[in-house]
């Protein structure tokens, strides 16, 4: 074996900070090795740094975002190259690293969205104010918010933004509440199946006859289901479920009974869809109280999870606050936003709450009192 010589490289001034060592997970590490192999898929491979000088950074690749953590190493390692004067017999070092950058699967920091496009919302009667608006491009939010481009496009979907002529546009909640109410009146009135509806005849009708622009019903439409060779297959659920959000929105403040919301609920969505009202459909957006006080056994309180602090601390304050004890299905759904996946949502309840079962399943409370 031929001795090789290491010695400090003449740039080591230079370089030193220029070098960061990365953990990889599993997945990102395979990942990586079969793009590496693959010329066609390593074009495809995207992996992107993001975060605001003031935010902490995170990693996306196209599907899943990763959180960053420095971790100071007990040794320190050293970065070399072989010397360009004698690759074969000189090793030159280029720098030391005392630190090691962990990565661990994040959800994405999708919570920024509603605030940075406040007063842009798209409602009914939008050309007349649409000059006067406030802008936030398309192009803008994909460099700046710290999410995969899936995720992003997935978040979109789920907090009802419209990509009207490049700017994000937050459409109304009642806006949207009204036109999924005309389209399943359309599809009742025109005999369409909901699971293979012609889009064009929708679309069509809503725009003459309501003055709907194609663009935005046909981004509604597909929040709600699969458009395929014309033909829109829709989440009948979902729809269901928006336009009850939209009633409970009107009673944030002031309680409704529950059997007089599912009433209006029943009403909204018509004879044929009201089999499917169901107040599971809206978990994570309400809160449920049973009085023993008053002829009326159950109310509900608009308290959406969207709402809530991202900070876990934070959160679980203002959920015990609001209500004391909570059942394992009421308070899950209020923690899917923050958590990866089921694990890390059950580590969270470990360290924030305590269980108790009880012959009615499991009750979650405080680990700290409040006074609410």
């Amino acid at each position: 074996m031929n001795d090789i010589e290491v010695r400090f490289s003449p740039s080591t001034a230079q370089d030193a900070g220029s070098f960061r060592l990365i953990e990889l997970p599993p997945e990102l590490c395979q990942l990586i090795e079969s793009a590496v192999g693959t010329p066609s898929r390593l074009q495809s491979t995207v992996l992107c740094i993001k975060g605001h000088p003031t935010e902490d950074a995170v990693l996306c690749t196209t599907d899943k975002t990763y959180s960053l953590r420095s971790v100071l190493l007990s040794n320190t390692v050293l970065v070399g190259t072989p010397a360009r004067t004698d690759p074969e017999g000189t090793i030159n070092i280029r720098d030391q690293i005392h630190e090691v950058l962990e990565l661990a699967p994040s959800v994405p920091k999708l919570h920024k969205l509603p605030v940075l496009l406040r007063g842009m919302e798209y409602d009914e009667g939008d050309e007349d104010r649409r000059a006067t608006l406030p802008t936030y491009s398309y192009e803008q939010a994909r460099c700046e918010i710290q999410s995969s481009e899936m995720e992003f496009q997935q978040g979109l979907k789920d907090k009802r933004i419209l990509v009207l002529n490049g700017f994000l546009r937050p459409i109304a909640p009642g806006h949207l509440s009204t036109i999924l109410e005309l389209i399943l009146s359309y599809l009742v009135s025109l005999s369409l199946s909901h699971q293979a509806a012609d889009v064009e005849e929708l679309v069509s009708a809503l725009v003459d006859e309501h003055d709907v622009p194609r663009p935005v019903s046909l981004q509604i439409m597909s929040w709600f289901g699969p458009v395929k060779d014309g033909l829109w297959e829709m989440d009948a659920n979902a729809v269901v479920a928006e336009i009850g959000l939209g009633i409970l929105r009107h009673y944030k403040y002031e309680a409704i009974s529950e059997s007089d919301f599912l009433v209006k609920w029943t009403h909204a969505v018509g004879d044929t869809f009201e089999g499917l009202v169901a107040l599971e459909l809206l978990s994570g957006n309400y809160l449920r109280t049973i009085s023993t006080h008053t002829t009326t056994k159950a109310t509900l309180n608009y308290f959406p999870a969207s709402g809530l602090p991202t900070d876990p601390t934070a959160r679980f304050v203002e959920l015990f606050l609001s209500q004391q004890r909570w059942k394992s299905e009421e308070i899950q759904p209020f923690l899917s936003d923050i958590a990866v996946n089921s694990k890390e949502r059950d580590k969270l309840l470990l360290k924030h709450a305590r269980a108790i079962t009880t012959p009615e399943g499991t009750w979650y409370t405080s680990r700290v009192g409040y006074n609410n």
